[in-house]
């Protein structure tokens, strides 16, 4: 018959423990490797943009939409047939510019007037520090950003994207 001692036991159990905190420390260290974000669904980005230019057109502005994702990557880009040349390329670096700031570009506007402490950021490649580029969240969480231009003054291109973002928002809340 063995002999199963309180040492022999405890030397069981200390093993047992060993097991555990090593598996526990891997598990832990395998997801601080890797990281679980949201992400706009393509038809949601473009569900978003047709929106907000449709807001737009019945208000009668020619404009471009541009759709990223929260890195600031374009996932679609609308122009109406008599909106600017430069409508597409603004529209992006304010959707740009509002995901990589987690910002609107109004509020960056408000914010980085000439003599204040951010004034640096209008100076910085790609940014466009203008109304018109609002994030997109979800569930409190930035999943994208939209801009528009074209339409006469960031304010009215704030209001489309708007209208974009709030005709998405159902598919985004959960």
């Amino acid at each position: 018959m063995l002999n199963r001692g309180p040492a022999m036991i405890f030397r069981c159990l200390a093993v047992m423990l060993s097991i555990y905190v090593v598996a526990g420390a891997a598990q832990t260290h395998a997801q601080e490797a890797l990281v679980t974000y949201k992400s706009l669904a393509p038809r949601v980005a473009l569900d978003l943009a047709q929106a907000a230019l449709a807001d737009c057109q019945q208000r009668g502005y020619q404009v471009a939409v541009a759709v990223v994702d929260r890195s600031g990557v374009v996932q679609v880009v609308l122009r109406d047939r008599y909106a600017g040349p430069h409508t597409p390329a603004t529209a992006s670096g304010k959707a740009w510019t509002a995901a990589t700031f987690r910002n609107s570009t109004s509020g960056l506007f408000a914010i980085s007037q000439p003599g204040m402490m951010q004034a640096g950021i209008r100076n910085l490649p790609g940014a466009v520090i203008i109304g018109g580029g609002l994030i997109v969240e979800s569930g409190g969480l930035l999943v994208g950003a939209v801009g528009v231009s074209g339409a006469p003054g960031g304010d009215a291109d704030e209001a489309c994207a708007k209208a974009g973002i709030e005709a998405v928002q159902g598919k985004l809340d959960f």
